[in-house]
């Protein structure tokens, strides 16, 4: 699913009226008819409804929607913000089409003395602003915001909460942006859904079609799209009768140091429950037996050090590389990186400790392989690009590092991002706050390892990667719930995820 900017949103509304062809009041019906049938689903017994309108279509669409719920009898009250003299054409014919109910009641607010009661059990209604405000909200606006925010009545938001701008709210205030339990957005999702500071503006959210053309949806370009199963399906590589393991790559995972040898047990498991010829990984002295006991699967490469990673194996044999998860950040390991990143010719996957060195000696950056993923969460990053203040300026911060450094980059956590060299930006839908717990990333490190190791180019293998480590983890939370997860429950439902996948 493409995910656009409120311009290219205003062009998609555009071309799909001129060319399916539609009346853009008739549009403007369509959409207010999904967000009836949505109230109607999820609150079925008639009850109060609020309604607060805007001057712009926003307004139209929540005008057409008071209309339908009198029909359906609600009891519907409609305060109209009279904070321009002007409504936008099609909001006036709605607002014309009320003039003859009698079953609703219609309002004018011009100052905030006007504000009705909101009551728990009503419904409220944010039909004020949509995509294309781009500036905070004031006045009677920003005052009308606060008292609905103030109450403890379910607020739904029409396309997106007024006050919350589509992309780019690092200069927006977050007083005046309600504060929805749910918001039902038009066609698409917004950018500003998956930024994590927006999250208590939008409660849940659902996108609803309004059956926009598919001629412009398909040729507007943008760099932003959330994963669904039937692209990343398309991505998988087919198997054949007569493959062997050699087939599917040999793979080296570097991990594990004294007292984190649950990492490299955890990344190995993960590489080799996703599809991996061959895996060696390469561990301290000391940790032999725990992963020969743990990982039979496994080969081992044994560090000359008791406790910490400080050289590597002959590379010819391997595909992909992956290192980091609990190497540790010591000196001889930090000078075992140095000597690994001048020699490696193939992708890598740089995870946890290996970001944090690289973090600290940017000058390895420009050693690099090609093709090389790097899977950072929050802070990783911060160390590794530099800190920002809000998650836009972040994402735009993740989209430059991998052109620039012509790498992909995984920015772990809810809605996961997987930045790529063109500058392409992937969100994850997956995956649940279970999953925020010691040695997830771990696991997601070794199924990017399998996939690379496997021949997947490296931006398609943090895709599916991320896809499926994210099902995992939603597959195990049905189970388990969210508060027992481990990262070995993820591990033992990836079976169910690469079934789930491919069905």
């Amino acid at each position: 699913m493409k995910i656009f900017s409120a311009k290219q949103i205003a062009k998609i509304d555009a071309y799909t009226i001129e060319h399916e062809p539609i009346m853009s009041i008739d549009l403007m019906e369509r959409a207010a008819s999904k967000i009836f049938k949505w109230i109607v689903s999820h609150f079925p017994a008639p009850q109060n409804c609020k309604i607060f309108v805007g001057p712009g279509n926003n307004g139209g669409d929540g005008l057409a929607l008071a209309r339908m719920l009198a029909v359906k009898n609600y009891a519907v009250e409609v305060h109209v913000l009279r904070i321009t003299d002007k409504l936008s054409t099609d909001a006036a014919k709605n607002l014309e089409r009320l003039n003859g109910l009698n079953t609703l009641d219609l309002y004018e607010m011009s100052s905030i003395e006007s504000m009705p009661w909101l009551f728990k059990d009503d419904i409220v209604v944010d039909a004020i602003f949509g995509s294309g405000l781009s500036r905070p909200l004031e006045g009677l606006v920003l005052d009308v915001v606060k008292a609905m925010n103030a109450s403890e009545a379910n607020v739904i938001a029409i396309d997106i909460p007024s006050g919350l701008m589509t992309e780019d709210n690092s200069e927006n205030s977050g007083r005046g942006i309600v504060r929805a339990d749910y918001t039902l957005s038009f066609q698409f999702p917004k950018l500003a859904f998956l930024f994590p500071e927006n999250a208590q503006y939008i409660g849940e959210w659902e996108v609803l079609s309004i059956g926009l053309h598919p001629e412009i949806i398909s040729s507007e370009t943008t760099p932003y799209r959330m994963l669904s199963k039937e692209f990343v399906k398309s991505l998988l590589m087919p198997r054949k009768k007569f493959d062997h393991k050699g087939t599917y790559g040999h793979g080296l995972l570097i991990s594990g140091s004294y007292g984190k040898m649950g990492a490299a047990i955890l990344a190995s498991r993960a590489s080799l429950r996703s599809g991996i010829g061959l895996l060696t990984t390469h561990i301290p002295r000391l940790g032999y037996q725990i992963l020969q006991t743990a990982v039979p699967e496994a080969m081992v490469s044994i560090d000359r050090s008791d406790i910490i990673f400080t050289e590597y194996p002959d590379l010819s044999q391997f595909k992909a590389i992956a290192i980091g998860p609990g190497i540790d950040k010591k000196q001889n390991s930090f000078r075992a990186m140095i000597d690994l990143l001048k020699e490696v010719k193939v992708p890598m996957v740089i995870d946890a400790d290996a970001i944090n060195i690289i973090g600290e000696h940017p000058e390895l950056k420009k050693e690099l392989p090609l093709g090389s993923i790097f899977t950072p969460h929050v802070k990783e990053f911060e160390r590794l690009v530099g800190k920002s203040d809000d998650s836009y300026t972040r994402n735009c911060m993740q989209r430059e590092f991998a052109k620039n450094n012509e790498i992909s980059l995984v920015l772990k956590g809810a809605y996961t991002a997987i930045c790529c060299p063109e500058g392409s930006c992937y969100f994850n839908p997956k995956g649940n706050p279970g999953m925020a717990t010691a040695g997830s990333g771990d696991v997601l490190t070794g199924i990017i390892l399998s996939l690379l190791s496997q021949g997947y180019p490296s931006h398609v293998a943090a895709i599916i990667g991320v896809y499926l480590h994210g099902l995992a983890g939603d597959l195990a939370s049905v189970d388990f719930g969210v508060e027992a997860l481990t990262a070995s429950d993820i591990v033992d439902y990836l079976p169910k995820a690469w079934l789930y996948l491919k069905k």
